[in-house]
């Protein structure tokens, strides 16, 4: 009796300790976002190009009435085209609606690939050498999934501050 109990409540226990993530694609490198943030992922749908926005910022999008600025996440981590995915339809979009700070933004990768379960403890924090580098503390942390290497992204700090005031003119 007493080690069903223990047994129950050690399963409650590693259920909590679960976080689920969004798991996404920017050429070969594997990327995850906290399911939490997600609002929904939409696909083919015209993006409107704003004049004089930065160079991240691939343009607007009227999602239900609202209208929504869309960042190339390639562009904003300064992540090199790959040839074959240089020429990738435009109607071959994945956009990640998230809730960033409050503010609705759209984040185009290059694929949404599934929802995953992954231990907390499991996060490792990134070497420091790389997070030294970065202008912003954007990566959350590593983990392993299966033989590859998951960079578990912190949306709420992907743009300095300059850049969200020149994402709110956007709007």
């Amino acid at each position: 009796m007493q080690q069903e109990a223990y047994t129950r409540e050690t399963e409650q226990v590693e259920k909590e300790q679960l976080i689920q993530l969004v798991g996404f694609m920017i050429g070969k490198e594997y990327f995850g976002v906290d399911i939490l943030m997600v609002q929904e992922i939409i696909r083919s749908t015209p993006i409107t190009a704003v004049p004089n926005s930065p160079d991240f910022i691939e343009g607007v999008i009227n999602l239900r009435g609202s209208i929504i600025p869309v960042i190339d996440l390639r562009k904003r981590l300064n992540l090199l085209k790959i040839k074959d995915k240089e020429n990738k339809e435009k109607e071959d979009i994945w956009i990640i609606i998230l809730d960033v700070e409050g503010r609705t933004t759209g984040f185009i990768v290059d694929m949404v690939t599934e929802v995953l379960k992954i231990q907390e403890d499991s996060i490792e924090s990134p070497p420091e050498i790389v997070s030294a580098g970065l202008k912003s503390q954007y990566i959350r942390g590593v983990c392993k999934i299966d033989k590859r290497l998951l960079i578990l992204l912190d949306f709420n700090r992907i743009l300095l501050l300059d850049e969200i005031k020149k994402l709110k003119d956007v709007d």
